[in-house]
């Protein structure tokens, strides 16, 4: 895994797509898109902007893989190995949050907000393509673009700022996920609500 690792750096901006790509697919990478974009900017400043448009590609690239082969066999795949009662908490989230449940992981490492068991209760339930993908981008951009910069800009400081600023950033996803569970909650309610006057109408 190291090994495999190391030749990834040395691919540069090409060893962040294949590693995104892997990694969206839902392959078990040696150390993941953040760290390897975050290494490459640092060392390789002038083609950050070119890693974080990669790991973009590689990301829908590789996602757009898994949620079709998940669109098809979902059901089977959340039954087998995501059926444990926190599983099953996470499942009732996204049909209750929806597509947000994609974004907040997609856009923050959350270690307990698991980005593909949400991707495959997307494609388990059937939503459009074209709406994962957006959300997902809404989600990566950001994110790999905000790691390009810090890579590029801090150089082999930045893995100690991150760390420096755990906390600070656990409070920042803990903020948008509770402003964006508020707003989902009050859409649904107003599509109930909306439904609700339609129907007394229309009788």
């Amino acid at each position: 895994m190291k090994y495999l690792l190391e030749i990834m750096k040395s691919w540069g901006p090409a060893g962040v797509f294949a590693i995104s790509t892997v990694e969206s697919m839902g392959i078990p990478n040696p150390g993941g898109t953040d760290f390897l974009l975050l290494f490459m900017a640092a060392v390789r400043p002038h083609e950050a902007l070119l890693g974080a448009l990669l790991a973009i590609a590689g990301s829908l690239l590789g996602s757009t893989f898994f949620f079709e082969v998940l669109r098809r066999s979902g059901e089977k795949w959340l039954e087998r190995y995501a059926s444990s009662e926190r599983s099953m908490r996470f499942r009732a989230w996204f049909l209750r949050y929806g597509l947000i449940t994609v974004f907040i992981p997609a856009l923050l490492p959350i270690p307990f907000l698991p980005f593909k068991v949400f991707a495959a209760c997307a494609a388990a339930t059937g939503v459009r393509r074209s709406r994962f993908l957006l959300t997902l981008a809404a989600g990566r951009i950001p994110r790999y673009l905000a790691l390009a910069y810090l890579g590029a800009s801090l150089g082999d400081h930045a893995g100690t700022w991150l760390r420096a600023h755990t906390w600070q950033l656990t409070i920042v996803a803990l903020v948008l996920t509770s402003g964006l569970a508020w707003l989902a909650q009050r859409a649904n309610r107003a599509t109930i609500e909306a439904g609700h006057m339609h129907g007394g109408a229309a009788s």
